[in-house]
């Protein structure tokens, strides 16, 4: 990965209502950025509408549900109404999914689990490629995690989960092939063990460390690093 001197960028952050997307909003925003800030009930955000009342027009919340195509539309042509290009797409919106021990695991569930982690995920990347295509050194950066790794599934468990995220990879490894020639980097980032809802308070990351390790991640890629897998230090994971 290479370094590049560090402008002001456009984001899209999905997610952004908690945990690392909020942290990616809050770190951006610090920065000098511009943010599109999507969450599902924006009115109920109340961490991101008070630093849109700090930031002003550069942090603009938008409504977002990753799995409703027309949400996706919807959150897409208000981040065209505002800016004619993206920088860097975020995708985070994820969900643990269900937990539940071989032998009880529900159809239903696993496959919500695949709609929002992989097919979600792809569906805006898809629907921000026009924005993306004016960017700056544009990126996808998808966040997966090391469970999404077959080579380094050494416990078991967790199946819709580690499967979405796995699916999320192979996603991004076709997308990085497609969009070779546009100029477009798409990778997958491993926050790491990170202390939110879904990570828990045992874990042993914060979401200041994780974010501010993506976020360098990010600034430093280079097209030879699109359609691979790299953790929050940019140390990269197999697959």
């Amino acid at each position: 990965m290479g370094n590049e001197s560090i402008v002001m960028r456009v984001l899209f952050v999905t997610g952004a209502n908690r945990g690392i997307g909020l942290g990616l909003t809050v770190q951006s925003l610090e920065r000098g950025d511009q943010v599109f800030a999507g969450c599902r009930s924006p009115e109920k955000a109340s961490q991101l509408n008070r630093l849109q009342e700090r930031h002003g027009d550069r942090l603009v919340v938008l409504p977002l549900d990753v799995t409703s195509e027309s949400a996706i539309t919807s959150a897409v042509e208000t981040v065209q109404g505002v800016s004619d290009h993206l920088d860097i797409l975020f995708n985070n919106a994820g969900i643990a999914g269900d937990k539940s021990p071989l032998g009880r695991l529900q159809a239903g569930e696993m496959l919500d689990t695949y709609a929002t982690n992989a097919v979600a995920p792809f569906m805006v990347s898809q629907a921000c490629l026009p924005l993306l295509r004016h960017g700056k050194r544009p990126v996808i950066a998808s966040i997966t995690s090391r469970m999404g790794s077959i080579a380094d599934n050494g416990s078991g468990g967790w199946y819709g989960y580690r499967a979405s995220k796995a699916a999320l990879n192979m996603l991004n490894a076709s997308l990085a092939l497609d969009l070779a020639d546009q100029g477009i980097i798409a990778v997958v980032l491993h926050p790491g063990w990170v202390r939110t809802d879904m990570g828990g308070q045992g874990a042993n990351l914060s979401v200041d460390e994780s974010v501010a390790g993506l976020l360098k991640v990010v600034d430093g890629l280079t097209q030879t690093d699109s359609g691979r897998f790299f953790d929050w230090r940019g140390k990269e994971i197999p697959w």
